[in-house]
């Protein structure tokens, strides 16, 4: 599976890596990458999950064959 970080989550992960771990959906990889990074708990909990560029809710049931993008909330000026 492979996860695609932005903006500040770049602080606590890699921009690009790839998870050879399966999870039944986007709440169980939630709480896979805060167990990797506990630190990042607060910014992936507010942050908009994509599979294969539209956006998911933490119910929805991944492939291991997926492509995530992970998204923090955005502020603009």
């Amino acid at each position: 599976m492979k996860i695609e970080v932005y903006a500040v989550l770049k602080d606590y992960f890699e921009k690009e890596f790839m998870v050879q771990q399966s999870f039944n959906d986007i709440k169980a990889l939630k709480s896979f990458l805060i167990d990797k990074n506990p630190a990042a708990a607060e910014i992936l909990n507010i942050s908009r999950f994509a599979v294969d560029n539209e956006f998911v809710d933490n119910n929805y049931s991944l492939n291991k064959n997926d492509s995530i993008s992970i998204m923090p909330p955005s502020s603009g000026g």
